[in-house]
């Protein structure tokens, strides 16, 4: 259904009204697309200057050169890193007139006071990542590496060593199968050690092992045997002579009874001798009576030597009933 309205003509133009040219349209399109290119190279202008003030492009740096046998794995813009941290960016690389390799490396002012005279420089090649370049200080207090210093890095590849330890591992294996082989030094004590079990298992046991031979096993359970009779034997006599000089009938109480009946005696004797002394303390005073003094003391001589035999014969009884005795001398008092 359509309007009133669109069947109506355009209003006419008025002279306030100006109508703008084709060429004019051009001319406003072109400056817009000048200004639109302007903007974008500013702003591509800036991100690049951003970069690089992130990249530290304008901060001051310090000039290291660091001489290798060979650059491979390194690219410019590695960082050199101090225990790591980045301080410094490899900034070219050439080759000096000696063949060896010339790192040039742009150390951060403020980073620049961790590298010392003494400071140590490796360049590791990993098996697995990247080559890294790496700054150790070991003393703070040396002084500080001086601008330009030149110094020679470490290296060490890890892939170089892979060889090294491969043939290391084909000796060990070689010394292995030597070893556990049939004529070598753990086949064979296994050898003697199955000989030694079955020797073990036999019918000497350990004696076969330690002398050697069953033979010789044998001979010395022989000798034990014999070892156990005779010591039997010694104990059957040590109970017996245990019996004849210490049981009811043996040396030592018939030697007890002899030494009572000793004592008896010489009891006898004492009696004796004291009625001696005072017979002759009697003949001294009674002079007169010299004839019956003098039987008297032969009559009591006769009763002393009686006793004295007796003590004679008992002694005697008592050396034939204790043949262990060396001293036979008995004292009279």
């Amino acid at each position: 259904m359509s309007s009133p309205h669109d069947s109506l003509p355009p209003p006419p133009a008025g002279p306030d009204r100006a109508v703008p040219s084709p060429d004019e349209g051009a001319a406003n399109l072109e400056l817009k697309a000048r200004l639109l290119m302007l903007f974008m190279l500013l702003l591509v202008c800036g991100s690049a200057l951003y970069v690089m003030y992130a990249r530290g492009v304008f901060d001051a740096t310090q000039k290291l050169v660091l001489m290798a046998d060979d650059s491979e794995g390194v690219v410019v813009g590695m960082d050199l890193t101090f225990s790591g941290f980045p301080i410094g960016r490899v900034r070219r690389i050439e080759l000096a007139e000696d063949g060896k390799v010339r790192i040039l490396i742009d150390v951060a002012a403020m980073d620049a006071h961790w590298l010392r005279t003494s400071s140590v420089f490796t360049l590791v090649r990993g098996i697995v990542g990247s080559t890294n370049i790496r700054a150790y200080s070991g003393v703070l207090n040396d002084p500080a590496l001086p601008d330009g210093a030149v110094r020679t890095v470490l290296q060490g590849d890890a892939s170089a060593e892979i060889p090294k330890v491969i043939s290391a591992a084909k000796d060990l294996i070689d010394n292995l199968n030597s070893l556990t082989g049939s004529g070598g030094a753990v086949g064979m004590m296994l050898a003697n050690l199955q000989t030694l079990t079955g020797r073990l298992n036999g019918p000497g046991g350990a004696l076969t092992v330690l002398l050697g031979s069953e033979a010789e096993a044998k001979k010395l359970t022989i000798t034990l045997d014999r070892a156990n009779a005779l010591l039997a034997r010694l104990d059957g006599m040590a109970a017996r002579a245990d019996n004849q000089v210490f049981g009811d009938k043996g040396v030592m109480p018939e030697t007890r009874a002899a030494v009572v009946q000793l004592n008896a005696l010489l009891g006898d004797a004492r009696a004796s001798l004291k009625k001696v002394d005072a017979v002759l303390l009697d003949a001294q005073a009674i002079s007169g009576n010299v004839r019956s003094a003098t039987d008297d003391l032969g009559a009591l001589r006769g009763e002393v030597d009686a006793n004295l035999r007796k003590i004679d014969s008992l002694i005697n009884e008592v050396n034939r009933k204790w043949p262990f005795a060396r001293d036979s001398e008995i004292k009279l008092p």
